[in-house]
């Protein structure tokens, strides 16, 4: 079973052309255009209310908030301005 889906896997690898001339850089196109694609999704595709990058800046922002809140820079529930 294994050795048949090894069979399978090499001869769908052969099957990508410039095997002579590029070696196993010839696989180098697709994986581009596919962490190309990657990056399109996370920035644009939006799981319920976010998407990947926005999930990122917060968390990034809440880690910087807590190391000020660490080094004693804020006060945590304390507003920032203070009008007479």
């Amino acid at each position: 079973m294994l050795l048949r889906k090894n069979r399978n896997i090499k001869y769908i690898l052969s099957l990508v052309p410039g095997k002579r001339r590029f070696g196993t850089y010839r696989f180098l196109p697709f994986f581009f255009c596919l962490g190309g694609v990657m990056e399109w999704i996370m920035i644009n595709v939006r799981i319920g209310k976010e998407t990947f990058y926005d999930v990122y800046r917060r968390k990034r922002s809440e880690r910087e908030y807590q190391q000020k809140v660490d080094d004693g820079l804020i006060v945590p529930g304390e507003t920032g301005a203070k009008w007479p």
